[in-house]
């Protein structure tokens, strides 16, 4: 019972005080902020980037369940961004005073327009402005960067985007991870196979709208003769205009592939038990689409 009027009182305390809520070193103040929705709810997990006078990230996070931020940070002007999923971003300024809490109030976000997407009809890739790459594991400790420099790829986009369909196609033999002797090794029968399937393939025509920008990407990719099930998690970055005028779409996507589900399964241990090569590779996209010809 004792414990239980102390921790009330102490929750009280940092309420009227929210000093106490925050270790606050010498010469540092506190800069905090709520964030709401347009009904006024709060927005979790928003996040959040204060700068100094010379545009340097001095502390970086997210919202907590509540939609509020907290830091202790040194005396001085700041520049506060905040940003959500499907929401315009807000920028404010505060100062910060040695040993006083600066507070924002109550910050509301607006709702983003939606990007405009694509009009109806054939796209390709634009192989110039887009790339394939990967990263994975290298004995426990350094990634891995990695990408393929030959692939093409098809979208027809429908009416109702959900009811669109691509269609890539990568040459397994452009592997590039900077270092001739591994590139050797990855196309041979221990990794790709290059010799028995030249090619990496994926199909899709399930694009689920997962709110804002973001979209989900399901279909078939077919690596080393095995086909599997993946999702893409990409996020829609819009329209623009090319060099010449000409109209172009982008976006990035990502997903994680684990080896022995496409029966890539060569490994090797160091004296320590140590995989060589990690058991998962991160696939990441940024793709750029024109019309096609």
């Amino acid at each position: 019972m004792f414990g239980r009027r102390l921790g009330n009182r102490t929750n009280r305390a940092q309420r009227a005080n929210p000093m106490a809520a925050v270790t606050v070193p010498p010469s540092a103040g506190v800069l905090s902020c709520r964030v709401l929705d347009p009904v006024n709810e709060p927005v979790r997990g928003a996040e959040f980037a204060v700068s100094d006078a010379m545009g340097r990230k001095v502390v970086s996070g997210g919202t907590d369940p509540f939609g509020s931020f907290m830091a202790a940070v040194p005396a001085g002007d700041y520049r506060l961004a905040v940003s959500a999923e499907g929401f315009a971003p807000y920028r404010a300024s505060a100062t910060v005073v040695e040993s006083a809490h600066a507070s924002l109030g109550d910050v509301t976000l607006q709702v983003a327009p939606r990007p405009q997407l694509p009009e109806p009809g054939e796209w390709e890739i634009e192989p110039t402005h887009s790339s394939i790459a990967f990263t994975a594991r290298h004995i426990g400790l350094a990634r891995v960067h990695g990408r393929f420099n030959t692939f093409a790829g098809a979208l027809r986009v429908a009416d109702r985007i959900e009811q669109s369909a691509m269609h890539v196609v990568i040459d397994a033999s452009s592997i590039d991870t900077n270092v001739k002797m591994r590139d050797d090794h990855l196309r041979s029968a221990d990794f790709l196979d290059v010799d028995r399937f030249p090619t990496l393939e994926f199909y899709s025509d399930r694009f689920v709208h997962k709110g804002g920008t973001r979209w989900g990407i399901t279909g078939a990719l077919s690596l080393h003769g095995v086909t599997r099930t993946v999702t893409l998690d990409a996020e829609y970055l819009g329209l623009g205009n090319g060099m010449e005028g000409e109209t172009r779409a982008a976006c990035r996507a990502t997903t994680e592939l684990h080896r022995d589900d496409f029966t890539v399964s060569w490994q090797t241990m160091l004296a320590r038990g140590i995989a060589v090569v990690g058991s998962s590779v991160r696939i990441e996209l940024d793709v750029q689409i024109v019309p096609k010809d």
